[in-house]
């Protein structure tokens, strides 16, 4: 068994990727800026930048919203539901990773990353994109994967919950304010987004991950919600817990362009150390 397949069934690697990119079962999604994937991208490769996609609004409207926006966005890569679907990116990064969990949210059974990303893949690279027809991919949104501002706001404080900040030291402690407030949700756990990556880009080892999760006081019998800025880099420690054992992970989509932008929602203020 593969190094990054015996991580989850969330990754496969630059093996898995030679056997199967043939299959007409398999999409490659390529979720680099337009400006790199027409540079070059991987034969077959569908293009889909998440960045330009930001969603902070999850009330209920704001949701309905945001599903209508998944639907056309699948739809336009023609996606149908029953097809294995491998986002990619440089490296294991929060692009490939937004697009695995917006995928997993909206229902899909068969939803990955390429670990390592195009360094791993091994592979010629070409210009050329391939036609392919729009589908009307329809979402089967899964509630288990998500949180809302409001499903935090009822549980912060309870034992069984966990809140990890994944934002940048800076922001964690309102050196760098990148909304109407500074500060963190109450009670978190904080520790950046890249402690989960290795220094070749990919992700470390379940165990490894395991071990620092544990470190920071995640408990696996919890549910643990992540957060960052706008979703992309939670949506990687998502993936991380994943790959270390925890079931019960919920990325908060809206995240601090949303709960640091409203006045009523509660906010704490740390510090660092001197």
């Amino acid at each position: 068994m593969a190094q990054t397949e015996s991580k989850s069934n969330l990754l496969v690697d630059g093996r898995w990727l030679q056997q199967h990119r043939g299959d007409a079962n398999t999409i490659l999604i390529d979720t680099r800026p337009a400006k790199e994937y027409w540079e070059g991208h991987l034969e077959g490769a569908r293009h889909f930048d998440p960045f330009p996609f930001h969603h902070k609004d999850t009330s209920e409207r704001g949701m309905d919203e945001f599903r209508a926006q998944l639907e056309w966005i699948f739809s336009a890569l023609g996606l149908t539901g029953g097809e294995s679907v491998v986002f990619y990116e440089n490296d294991s990064g929060m692009r490939a990773a937004r697009g695995l969990w917006a995928l997993q949210y909206a229902g899909h059974r068969d939803a990955r990353m390429l670990d390592g990303g195009l360094e791993a893949a091994n592979a010629k690279l070409v210009t050329q994109a391939e036609k392919f027809a729009r589908t009307d991919f329809r979402i089967k949104p899964n509630p288990e994967v998500f949180a809302s501002y409001a499903h935090i706001v009822d549980r912060i404080g309870l034992p069984e919950v966990q809140i990890f900040d994944v934002r940048s030291d800076a922001e964690y402690f309102s050196e760098r304010v990148r909304a109407k407030h500074g500060g963190a949700v109450p009670m978190a756990v904080h520790q950046e987004w890249t402690s989960a990556q290795s220094a070749a880009g990919q992700f470390k080892t379940p165990a490894e991950l395991r071990a620092n999760f544990e470190r920071l006081g995640l408990d696996s019998d919890c549910e643990i919600i992540p957060y960052c800025q706008g979703g992309y880099r939670c949506a990687h420690a998502y993936v991380a817990l994943k790959i270390a054992g925890y079931q019960n992970v919920r990325n908060y989509l809206g995240s601090w362009a949303e709960w640091g932008n409203r006045d009523d929602l509660p906010i704490e203020h740390p510090r660092r150390k001197r």
